[in-house]
């Protein structure tokens, strides 16, 4: 037999490989010979004010939780088919559903169940409430609640004694407005073993008076003390907590968050809840840094709309009375020596590894960071986890804000990452005169300086940080987004210069809290290809005077074209 040469041989090698491309691959990539079928609508809106990236349309229709048509309602009608429902909006607005970076559900819910302290009570109010948890309670039973102010104390700061008063049997641990502070009674510190000889915890104080007695106030981890001795709820009403709060949020017209403080406990509850099919939103869980021992299994509570893909990490604390946020310039007053600028919950050497595990692990991390040491520190660790493990992708996200330098600004534009701002604040609360009175007037000009993140190119994000605040409504925060003012207008206006458009604001809700959530491809936008995540609403936030934004009220939310809400 005559042998074939090797050039042949090699010839026809490639005349196999080309016809193997040309034949099964290109073949998938070529246009279809017939013309595909046009999807028919499950939902389509017609008549309506509907916010695209392109402008406002009139109608969409929406397939398998899909949208697949926008535009005009003349353009709805190759979609429609006999199992279409057709819903005539009648001018009505609808936006991308909203987002919330940073939320804690689960306490919020469980709040409920607790003894309710109102912003702003005076000690004799506050008193009179606790006496009537006590008088409804067992005898030795924990009463707990929130949320005291300080500064409505006046010059006689919240003790033991006044709580002993009315309840002198029964331990009490309330927590401050900011949750950063914890007030006990008598009773309380002796179930915890707590006298003034204890040494303070590392990352926390135990407040004392001149003689050296312990108050009955605990900064920061030293609250852990006391919150080790106190009963945790049950695994049911940890779920009926979490359930009304994702109720409330769907009324909000929020159909996505971060859940900003993870523990196992709350993972079994979005996991149960996830599995009665009662879990709507998407929700991304931040788990505790301090929880590290159960993060190796946490795919185990993972499901389709819940990713516990995220680490809390608490930097430092808050910028009122007990000057706990860690800041590059003294507080105002003089709380004794080593608190002039607060304090660091974590050594920067400490936490560089720890983030730089974090990122390496593919964890989003989410700092707690008031003041701005702890957000430059912050900063700092993402760099140096960068620069350690090469680009990771994940958004890296600082959270709160209060104080921030313009050249830290810059740097979180250089390393991707984010900025997650805490607007809710401007609701009515006594918390805004402590915090001046801690820092100043000067620095309150640029207090959560949401503009100048904004203008220098930072994906820059909302968190409501609910229940720290009474509410998570968003209309409340869009619209002081804009003013600056307390919602309706009126009065102090705080740091002017930081004010920002409302199309600014709306997109930090949508669009950009997308983007942080690396869900940007399905939701956070409405537009052909993506999630049906919508919310209709009231009024024309667009028309109206802004100072009327806050009375805006969500009419129906939809998750993936589900109707999840119905006012």
């Amino acid at each position: 037999m005559k042998k074939t040469s090797p050039v042949l041989r090699f010839a026809a090698a490639i005349l196999l490989m080309v016809s193997g491309l040309t034949t099964p691959l290109w073949a998938q990539l070529a246009p279809p010979r017939e013309k595909l079928e046009t999807p028919k609508a499950d939902l389509i809106f017609k008549n309506g004010k509907i916010y695209t990236p392109s402008g406002f349309v009139s109608a969409l229709s929406i397939d398998r939780g899909v949208i697949v048509a926008v535009g005009g309602d003349a353009d709805m009608k190759p979609y429609i088919a006999a199992k279409t429902r057709v819903v005539d909006l009648g001018g009505k607005l609808v936006l991308p559903g909203l987002h919330d970076m940073h939320i804690h559900p689960v306490g919020a819910g469980l709040y409920e169940y607790s003894c309710k302290i109102p912003h702003g009570s005076s000690p004799e109010q506050i008193l009179d409430i606790t006496a009537g948890c006590v008088a409804s309670a067992k005898p030795g039973e924990w009463i707990t609640g929130r949320a005291y102010d300080a500064s409505s104390f006046g010059d006689t700061p919240p003790n033991k004694e006044m709580l002993d008063t009315v309840a002198p049997e029964n331990p009490v641990a309330f927590t401050d407005i900011s949750g950063h502070s914890s007030w006990v009674n008598s009773k309380a510190l002796e179930i915890a073993g707590i006298t003034d000889a204890t040494p303070n915890p590392e990352g926390g104080i135990i407040e004392r008076a001149k003689n050296g007695e312990a108050t009955g106030v605990l900064r920061e981890r030293a609250a852990g003390l006391i919150r080790m001795h106190v009963p945790p709820p049950s695994a049911e009403k940890n779920y009926a907590a979490l359930k009304w709060s994702l109720d409330k949020l769907l009324a909000w017209g929020i159909t996505a968050f971060d859940d900003a403080a993870l523990g196992e406990a709350g993972a079994i509850a979005y996991a149960a809840l996830a599995d009665n099919g009662e879990l709507k939103q998407h929700v991304r869980g931040c788990i505790m840094s301090t929880r590290m021992d159960w993060v190796a299994p946490w795919n185990y509570y993972a499901r389709e709309r819940f990713s516990p893909s995220c680490v809390k990490v608490f930097l430092d604390g808050v910028p009122t009375d007990g000057h706990t946020a860690a800041m590059l310039e003294n507080y105002e007053g003089d709380l004794g020596a080593g608190r002039e600028k607060g304090m660091l919950l974590l050594q920067p050497e400490v936490l560089r590894e720890q983030v730089a595990r974090f990122d390496a692990m593919g964890l989003t991390i989410k700092f707690h960071a008031a003041g701005d040491r702890a957000v430059r520190e912050s900063l700092r660790a993402i760099k140096y986890a960068r620069e350690k493990n090469g680009y990771s992708g994940l958004m890296h996200n600082v959270g709160h804000n209060s104080f921030v330098k313009l050249s830290d600004i810059e740097v979180a534009r250089e390393i991707g990452a984010s900025l997650e701002f805490s607007p809710y604040i401007w609701f009515p609360s006594p918390i805004i005169d402590n915090i001046k009175k801690a820092v100043g007037d000067e620095r309150m000009k640029r207090w959560i300086p949401v503009k100048d993140a904004l203008d220098a190119g930072v994906l820059s994000v909302p968190g409501s940080d609910w229940n720290v605040v009474p509410s998570a409504n968003p209309w409340l925060a869009i619209e002081t987004l804009v003013t600056r003012q307390i919602p309706g207008g009126g009065g102090e206006v705080l740091g002017a210069q930081e004010r920002i458009s409302l199309s600014q604001a709306v997109n930090m809700f949508t669009y950009a809290s997308a983007r942080q959530m690396n869900m940007s491809n399905d939701t956070g936008s409405i537009e052909l290809g993506k999630m049906a995540d919508l919310v209709v609403v009231d009024q024309d936030i667009f028309e109206v005077p802004v100072t009327t934004i806050h009375k805006t009220r969500v009419l129906e939310t939809y998750i993936a074209g589900e109707l999840v809400f119905k006012r």
